[in-house]
């Protein structure tokens, strides 16, 4: 697998602060990620398949400035933590937002790192309810404030958020160290597979200066501060608008976009 281009990926999420393997550092590049590169399943919806390859994650989502999925975000961003020094982890869990864990494969991607402080978690490619920095791996009650944490369930670690006044388990693991064919295959499926969310549903997040822009098929939430605001795209070619306005990217292809769960734009 080609090394990745450092420099390219710092200057693509705006990062110019320690280069030494810290948490600190750990923290701000992860923020920086998760508010830069955006979070987006259009190639699925596009049926042209989703490549891990180090090299075609960097032209992607660093060179042509996209966005991607789970799969996508943990590689490269897993691949510039090991040039940076440290030693994440790759871990796959299972999704639990709408069914229990005995109904769901192993479909998502994540990474722990050890530290002098702890083990942290560290999970960019979550879409909507991705951490913005990292999360103890700790059996413990929420820090004050705390949007995510771990919780012991058995033999499981679930990773929980706050949303609103909610509290949502967003997915479960055992902490297996998986290997790259473990990912790949999960990766097929979760492209290809003609029952897979990302197959049938357009998702996307991003962020736009303070403002989070949210997607799920035709809604778009833009949420900024305590205000939030909604609104429905009233067809593709908005759709190719509201990417090149907040997202970071002009993608033609966006005007003939199929999305199976929309009835209206097939």
């Amino acid at each position: 697998m080609p090394a990745v281009d450092l420099d390219a990926y710092l200057d693509r999420i705006a990062w110019t602060g320690s280069r030494e393997p810290t948490l600190a550092t750990l923290a701000g590049v992860l923020r920086a990620h998760v508010r830069r590169i955006p979070f987006e399943n259009l190639d699925v919806l596009l049926g042209r398949g989703i490549d891990l390859d180090l090299g075609a994650l960097q032209r992607k989502l660093v060179c042509a400035r996209r966005g991607g999925y789970c799969f996508e975000h943990a590689t490269l961003f897993a691949a510039a933590l090991e040039a940076l020094g440290f030693a994440p982890v790759r871990h796959s869990a299972r999704v639990v937002l709408v069914l229990p864990r005995t109904e769901v494969p192993r479909t998502h991607m994540f990474l722990t790192i050890a530290l002098p402080e702890g083990t942290f978690v560290l999970d960019p490619g979550f879409g909507g309810l991705a951490p913005d920095r990292p999360v103890p791996l700790a059996d413990a009650a929420p820090a004050s404030g705390a949007t995510h944490w771990m919780a012991h369930d058995g033999a499981y670690w679930v990773l929980k958020a706050r949303t609103g006044d909610k509290i949502v388990d967003c997915w479960a693991t055992t902490l297996e160290v998986d290997n790259a064919s473990d990912f790949a295959v999960a990766n097929y499926y979760t492209s290809t597979h003609p029952a897979s969310a990302f197959r049938n549903r357009l998702m996307l997040r991003a962020f736009a200066g303070d403002a989070r822009v949210s997607v799920m098929n035709r809604s778009v939430t833009i949420a900024d501060g305590t205000a939030s605001r909604t609104h429905e795209l009233a067809d593709r070619a908005a759709l190719r608008a509201l990417l090149a306005e907040h997202f970071g990217f002009d993608l033609p292809e966006a005007e003939t976009i199929p999305v199976p769960s929309i009835e209206e734009w097939r």
